[in-house]
Parts: C-alpha cells; structure tokens; sequence
C-alpha cells in the first residue's frame, strides 16, 4: 500500500514504488496480449478480407512505421513530465491511456482542490495521490465510454452500409481528417512558433508524398509522418532558441 505523508515533496519516494511499477507492467502486459491476440486474427482471416500475407505484413509495417512520429511526441512530453508524476503513472496515463494535455488537466484541477499547484512547494504526496487518482478517473471514463458507444456506432455504421455502402468509405477519412484538422487549428492561435511547426510540417509532408508518388516509393508514403513530425519539432527548437 501507498502511504503518503501530507507534508512530504519526495514526491518520487511514492511515484516510484514497486506497487505503482507492478500496476503499470500489467497494463502493459496486457497491452501487448490484446496486440498479440489482433494480429493473429488478421493473419488468419486475411484470406476472408482478399488479402495476402504479404499485403498483411505490408499493412503492419505500414503502421508500425506511421506510429513512430506520434510516438516521438508522446516521449518528449513524458519526459518533460517524470519529475511530476513519476515513470509508472506516466507509462500508464500518456503512454498508453488518454493524452497528455488531458492528464496534466485533470492533475491541476486535483491539486487546485486542495490549494496546491503541480511542482511547486505546495505539492506534497498527498496532493499527487488525489491528482494520480484523478488522472486514472478519467482514464477510465474514457474507457467506459468507449465501451458503451462502440456497439451503437457499429450499429449505426451497419445501417449506414445498407443505405449507401459508398459512405462508409467516406465518413471514416473524412472523420480523420477532420480530427487532425481540428488538433492543428487549436495549435495555431497558441504562438508564432505553433505556426511554423505546423507550416513546416506541412511542407515536409507534401515533399515526401510528391516525391513517394513520382518515384513510386511506397516506404517514403509510410515514412512521411514521421519525417514531418521530426521537422517541425526542430523547426520550432530553432526558432525558440
């Protein structure tokens, strides 16, 4: 069990503990059975879908690959975060769970319950075990939600095939797309430098899929997100700096 002292800042005294750490590799570990359990499906109903192994093996890769720009991302605010909330709360909270913005949200609105700011002297281990018990909330709300709406948007998706099966080809980009567009307007009014990220990464992305489309290199459409992300992310280091 987790004892906090009320007064105590070695917050990493308790954000750090082996209990903590064991909650944390189980999540994780099931993570990666769930992703075990996806893939092996995949393979053995390729053939139910018209694909070939290959095509299979290409899709993953495709992915894998796609992940690792956003990965990037989501270690670079980890890290900025670790003092604050220690290396099992972060793995769980941001690496697997909900996302950064949301979770460092809900930690302050905790803590400005109990008269404390995150990382000054006012947060003691006990107001991290309200704000950690918080950010796991809603985590959960999350995944209760998901939950709940994912069997009525199937539903929903199902009748929407029946009218019209071309829809369903275009409600799900187009749902994408205006998911990221929605992210990247929110950016835009924050500073001179969100624009230039965005501008630059934009520029980088239309590069690598011109060049990927006249070169027909299809590792360079898999790679573009990753490349973009990586030069925004210097872009904005060089203008801060």
């Amino acid at each position: 069990m987790i004892r906090a002292q009320s007064a105590s800042n070695d917050i990493g005294a308790i954000a750090n503990s082996p209990l903590l750490w064991v909650l944390a590799l189980t999540v994780l570990g099931v993570v990666l059975l769930q992703s075990s359990i996806y893939m092996i499906a995949v393979r053995k109903n390729a053939v139910g879908a018209d694909m070939t192994q290959r095509e299979v093996f290409h899709a993953f890769r495709a992915g894998g690959v796609a992940a690792i720009g956003p990965s990037l991302a989501v270690v670079l605010v980890a890290i900025a975060l670790l003092p604050l909330f220690g290396t099992p709360a972060i793995l769980v909270r941001i690496g697997l769970i909900g996302s950064a913005a949301t979770e460092t949200a809900s930690a302050s609105i905790a803590a400005g319950t109990m008269g404390a700011n995150l990382g000054d002297a006012t947060y003691t281990q006990e107001v991290f075990v309200v704000a950690l018990f918080a950010m796991s909330l809603s985590g959960a709300c999350w995944m209760i939600a998901t939950l709940i709406l994912t069997p009525l948007l199937s539903r929903g998706q199902a009748r929407l095939t029946k009218v019209n099966p071309a829809l369903m080809a275009i409600v799900p980009s187009a749902a994408l797309l205006a998911a990221f567009s929605g992210l990247t307007v929110t950016e835009l009014p924050k500073s001179s430098f969100h624009v230039l990220a965005v501008a630059v990464s934009a520029v980088i992305m239309a590069i690598c899929l011109w060049i990927a489309r006249r070169i027909n290199q299809a590792w360079l459409r898999e790679w573009a997100l990753g490349f973009s992300i990586i030069g925004g992310l210097i872009a904005a280091y060089i203008a801060t700096n």
